[in-house]
């Protein structure tokens, strides 16, 4: 299984969003500082999760959560979470 996640940073509100294997362990990461592009806005709190069952459909999902389209549908999904 692969996972496309967001990430809700509680330093600064902003969200990163991202698709990893495993999930748990990831998190983690982000947590610890051992993510480059988030060592600065640890912690984070997972508010959103997809499951893929392969790598490509995760990282297309992920790529779509990126754009502009896909902002506007996680802003009305998780409309209580993000603000």
């Amino acid at each position: 299984m692969y996972y496309t996640y967001v990430l809700k940073s509680q330093k600064d509100s902003n969200l990163y969003i991202g698709y990893t294997e495993n999930l748990d362990k990831r998190i983690l990461e982000h947590n610890s500082g051992k993510v480059k592009s988030t060592k600065y806005r640890i912690p984070f709190e997972l508010i959103y999760y997809e499951a893929c069952r392969n790598m490509e459909d995760a990282l297309h999902r992920e790529t779509y959560l990126k754009s502009t389209y896909g902002h506007r549908y996680l802003m009305n999904r998780l409309k209580n979470d993000i603000l």
